[in-house]
């Protein structure tokens, strides 16, 4: 029996946008414990005229066929910041990217993997990093442990079987990233008591909840010490000023100032911790719809969450102050004065935090200082084009 070829289109306008976002979301409905997005959300994140990702990055969208019906989605990327950072932290010259991976075989994976290699290499580039979607601060790598569970707000979920088509392909692990999870209705265990209480009785150092008074203005000390705590990162591509104006504004309806933290050190704000309510338990219930009445359940719970889950996509300390004792500290003081407003005030039972780089031995050791375990691990893939 002859397999019907396959036929790969790009992407070129708005109807295609919304035929590959739907792809996307016809996956996911057949992948066991994924949770359905909001289809606003993720057609605004491929739109070159509201993602400001494409200020910096060309990108390039493609659907395959089969028979005439859709069978898999890739994107292929090359963000022009990423090119000039370091080449020992990941990306650097020649490194272009691929994303937003499904297939409905291995045929068609291969094929759609070969299809972003042939852009890249057209476009001058001679590696392949990826699944990153589209940016590394959306959905970086691939599920590949901890397929079992519900993925929280801002996590990627894949189905097992795509690690195996990516590897098959020639696709070698660059990094493996770590989410981490733990109980938060009781005590952290008594050193961590002990650190904490010591920071509380330092006059120097001070904790305030961020967006009290000056929303904008907090989003920019925040990500102004993310740029600086993250820059020699594995990874790391620094916000711009509309991608920071940008997540000011996506981010207000999600952000409450109970959950989270700016620290300071002698008045100088140092570092910070950003909780979010879990949104996907909320998106579960009303199966990613905002209509006929999914917008008035997720009008009330954007007012007042309550959420079994909270998740730290980020935190950071100044780069001055990494390595140091006062760093882990900080941590220590943020993590505990959130978990005390989650539980109390957002019902909260488990929190989140990651992705973590593997070897990034700082927070590896406070997570397991507070006694996390690893709940979900993604692989980013490379190979030499």
């Amino acid at each position: 029996m002859t397999t019907p070829e396959i036929s790969i289109t790009a992407v070129t306008d708005k109807a295609g946008r919304a035929a590959f976002v739907d792809l996307g979301r016809s996956f996911a409905g057949q992948t066991p414990h994924s949770v359905p997005q909001l289809r606003s959300e993720l057609l605004e994140l491929v739109d070159p005229g509201k993602n400001p990702f494409f200020g910096h990055a060309d990108v390039q969208l493609f659907i395959a066929h089969r028979a005439g019906r859709p069978v898999g989605r890739i994107s292929a990327h090359i963000d022009r910041l990423a090119l000039v950072q370091p080449p020992e932290q990941g990306m650097g010259p020649g490194t272009g990217n691929f994303g937003y991976f499904d297939a409905a075989d291995e045929q068609v994976a291969r094929a759609l993997l070969a299809r972003a290699e042939q852009w890249l290499r057209e476009h001058g580039m001679n590696r392949a990093l990826g699944p990153i979607s589209l940016s590394i601060w959306e959905e970086p790598g691939l599920l590949v442990a901890g397929h079992d569970h519900a993925p929280s707000l801002l996590m990627g979920h894949h189905p097992p079987h795509y690690q195996g088509w990516i590897e098959g392909a020639g696709y070698t692990p660059a990094k493996r990233l770590l989410t981490y999870r733990l109980p938060i209705t009781g005590d952290f265990p008594p050193l961590i008591a002990r650190i904490v209480q010591s920071g509380e009785r330092n006059p120097k150092i001070a904790l305030r909840r961020a967006g009290e008074v000056d929303y904008e203005g907090d989003v920019r000390i925040i990500l102004a010490i993310l740029n600086d705590a993250w820059s020699d990162n594995w990874g790391f591509v620094p916000f711009t000023d509309r991608e920071i104006a940008y997540a000011a504004k996506k981010l207000k309806p999600l952000v409450h100032p109970e959950l989270v933290r700016i620290a300071e050190v002698e008045g100088e704000p140092v570092a910070f911790m950003l909780t979010f309510p879990d949104m996907n338990e909320l998106l579960a219930r009303i199966d990613g719809q905002l209509f006929p009445l999914g917008w008035l359940r997720a009008l009330r719970w954007m007012r007042r969450p309550r959420a079994k889950t909270m998740r730290v996509p980020l935190m950071g300390v100044l780069k001055k102050l990494q390595n140091s004792r006062l760093a882990s500290q900080l941590a220590f003081m943020m993590i505990e004065s959130i978990r005390h407003d989650a539980t109390r005030q957002f019902g909260a039972t488990e929190g989140e935090f990651g992705w973590i780089l593997e070897d990034n031995k700082g927070m590896v050791a406070i997570a397991e200082a507070i006694d996390a375990r690893i709940s979900r691990e993604y692989l980013i893939y490379e190979k030499a084009l």
